[in-house]
């Protein structure tokens, strides 16, 4: 068996010497010192790199087919009031939203930018509580001489709108009319709610909306203009005769713009873009926004897919006239395109074999140093005591006597 052993050692590929022949020294304590903590440091972050999540992305022809587009919007319009203000969605299939309201929130802003509460401020535009309503209801069917209840819309009734008894609802019937909203002082529901004068004490305000809308999933536009928008011969008009003004600041800042639910490391390009109309010889500016949607599907770890989109976008803009019966109107406008490509973003856990593999690679590395810690030692050697040279001495005596 000891025979056996004395064979065994012979495959030693790391000989010890004896502790007598030991020197230990500072530098070595420091060499020591600095390589646990280099391995420290590099295991930390080897461990952070094997618990974090690997994402691979993947492209894929999307074969998806009668989805609806999620639009999340929070845009900042300085100069802009809240009651000039209207959003419209269109595509090229032939869908249409006129100024829309549903999930979208308009906040009235100072001159400053600070935000106004309407109990310190004037009353929302076409305000719909009961009061009023009725108390207009009233006044209007004394003066019109019509139903009980029923206020006149001065010629533009559709079978879906019988009745005006608000300001707005007046406006609303001229839109669906295709009539331009042009004399707010000969309606009796706009002079009885102050209408032109809320206007004009609104004109320095700013306005930001900011919710989501959904259209469906084909190329279209979203735009911020100015004015009630209708149809007319085909033709996506906005009213802004109504209003006692010719210009209108469209400088803005998108807060957010993204198509569609939020996954994790995702960027959108336009948030935080900022622009500001400063030369004063052109103020009415038609903004531009070329946007590029690619589908996305996000699998996360459970296997739960996210359907979503990313987005590239440029801009491009140019001064308008409205006025001199020329093309454009003054607003922002998004036309956005589909791209037949689909991204398929999958997250991954990390193999525990490479996590290993890694761990071993900066130990051995590390321990490596030691080969350029003996040729420094060559190149620098250390003097030996002659206590150590005595105690050398001494063991080879009698290793030669025994």
């Amino acid at each position: 068996m000891s025979s056996l052993y004395g064979r065994l050692r012979q495959f030693d590929a790391y000989p010890k010497t004896l502790e007598d022949f030991r020197i230990k020294t500072f530098g070595g304590a420091t060499i020591t010192l600095a390589s646990a903590a280099i391995i420290l440091i590099l295991f930390l972050s080897e461990l952070n790199y094997y618990l974090s999540t690997e994402v691979r992305p993947e492209l894929f022809v999307d074969t998806s087919r009668g989805e609806r587009l999620l639009i999340n919007i929070d845009i900042t319009f300085p100069a802009m009031p809240c009651a000039y203000l209207s959003i419209d969605a269109m595509d090229v299939a032939g869908e249409q939203q006129f100024d829309v309201m549903h999930n979208i929130v308009k906040q009235r802003l100072a001159a400053d930018g600070t935000l106004l509460k309407e109990d310190e401020g004037q009353v929302q535009l076409g305000d719909p509580s009961k009061e009023i309503v009725q108390a207009l209801s009233k006044k209007v069917e004394d003066s019109t001489g019509g139903e009980e209840g029923c206020g006149s819309c001065y010629g533009a009734e559709t079978p879906e709108l019988k009745c005006c008894n608000s300001c707005d609802d007046v406006r609303e019937a001229y839109r669906r009319k295709g009539w331009a909203f042009n004399n707010a002082e000969g309606i009796t529901q706009c002079t009885e709610e102050g209408w032109v004068q809320k206007i004009t004490e609104q004109s320095n305000e700013g306005c930001r909306a900011s919710g989501f809308f959904d259209v469906s999933k084909v190329a279209g536009n979203f735009h911020f203009a100015p004015g009630k928008s209708f149809q007319q011969h085909n033709i996506h008009v906005h009213d802004i005769h109504a209003f006692k003004t010719k210009i209108f600041n469209m400088s803005h800042i998108i807060h957010r713009l993204s198509f569609g639910e939020d996954f994790p490391g995702r960027e959108d390009p336009l948030d935080g873009h900022k622009e500001m109309i400063i030369n004063t010889d052109y103020v009415n500016v038609m903004y531009q926004y070329f946007v590029k949607i690619v589908p996305t599907v996000y699998k996360q770890l459970s296997g739960q897919p996210l359907k979503t989109n990313q987005f590239s976008a440029t801009k491009h803009e140019r001064p308008v006239d409205p006025w001199s019966g020329g093309s454009g109107l003054p607003g922002v406008f998004f036309m956005y395109d589909m791209s037949p490509m689909m991204v398929q973003i999958t997250e991954h856990r990390r193999s525990f074999l490479h996590f290993l593999t890694g761990v071993c690679a900066i130990v051995g590395g590390v321990f490596t140093g030691k080969i350029f810690c003996s040729l420094i030692n060559k190149m620098y050697p250390f003097r030996i005591t002659k206590k150590v040279i005595k105690m050398s001495c001494l063991f080879r005596s009698k290793r030669h006597l025994s």
